[in-house]
C-alpha cells in the first residue's frame, strides 16, 4: 500500500478561531464583560475552557480581542464617517450608524463598546479602563476631523472642536444606552436629527 505523502503533521485546532470569536463578541455585547460567564461563552463558542485559554488567552485577553473584532466590524461605520466630505456629513452619519448598530435586529441592542463593563468590578479594572480609552479614542478621531474642518473653513473659526466632539460623541453614546433599554430606531433616528438641526456654520 502506498504511503501518503505531505500529510499534515500536528493536531488541527478542531475549531474556527474567527467564528468563536464572533460569538463571543456577541455574548460580550449582550451580556457586558463581568455578566458573560466563562461557561456561557465557552458554550457559545463551541469549545472547551481548555480551548478557549489556548487560542485566546484568559477572558480578559478574549474580551480585548472581541472589542477588536466589534471595531472593525460593527463598530467600523465612524471609521466610514469621518472620510464624509463635510463635519455636518461625518457628524450625522455617525448618529445614524449608532442607531443602525445599536438597533438591528438579529444583533444585540446598545453598544459593546459602551455597556460591556459598566457595572465591573475591581477585578474587571483592566475592561473598564480599556473601554474608557476605547471610547476617548473614538472622540478624538472626531475631534481632528472638526479640527480639519474649522482649518478649512468650514466650520466658523470660533467652533471648539474638542466640545463639538465630545458633544457628538455623547449623543452616540446616550443613543446606545437608550436602544439598550428599548427605545425603537425611529425615535432614535429622529433624536440624532433634532440634535444636528443647530450645528455650526461658517
Amino acid at each position: 500500500m502506498e504511503t501518503r505523502k505531505n500529510a499534515p503533521i500536528g493536531r488541527p485546532r478542531g475549531f474556527d478561531v474567527e467564528e468563536a470569536l464572533e460569538r463571543a463578541m456577541l455574548v460580550f455585547w449582550e451580556h457586558g464583560y463581568e455578566g458573560a460567564s466563562l461557561s456561557g461563552l465557552t458554550e457559545a463558542m463551541g469549545i472547551s475552557t481548555t480551548s478557549m485559554y489556548a487560542a485566546f488567552g484568559n477572558k480578559e485577553e478574549l474580551f480585548r480581542k472581541a472589542l477588536e473584532r466589534y471595531t472593525e466590524g460593527p463598530g467600523a461605520y465612524l471609521t466610514r464617517a469621518l472620510e464624509e466630505p463635510t463635519a455636518l456629513g461625518a457628524a450625522t452619519a455617525i448618529l445614524a450608524g449608532t442607531v443602525r448598530t445599536t438597533t438591528r435586529p438579529a444583533r444585540p441592542h446598545g453598544c459593546l463598546g459602551v455597556q460591556g463593563a459598566l457595572a465591573a468590578s475591581d477585578s474587571g479594572r483592566g475592561v473598564r479602563d480599556l473601554l474608557a480609552a476605547w471610547r476617548n479614542n473614538g472622540c478624538s478621531s472626531v475631534r481632528a476631523r472638526f479640527q480639519r474642518a474649522v482649518d478649512d473653513g468650514e466650520l466658523p473659526p470660533e467652533t471648539d472642536p474638542g466640545l463639538l466632539a465630545r458633544y457628538v460623541t455623547t449623543l452616540a453614546f446616550g443613543i446606545a444606552v437608550q436602544a439598550a433599554s428599548g427605545v425603537g430606531r425611529d425615535e432614535l433616528q429622529g433624536m440624532a436629527d433634532a440634535a444636528l438641526r443647530n450645528w455650526p456654520l461658517s
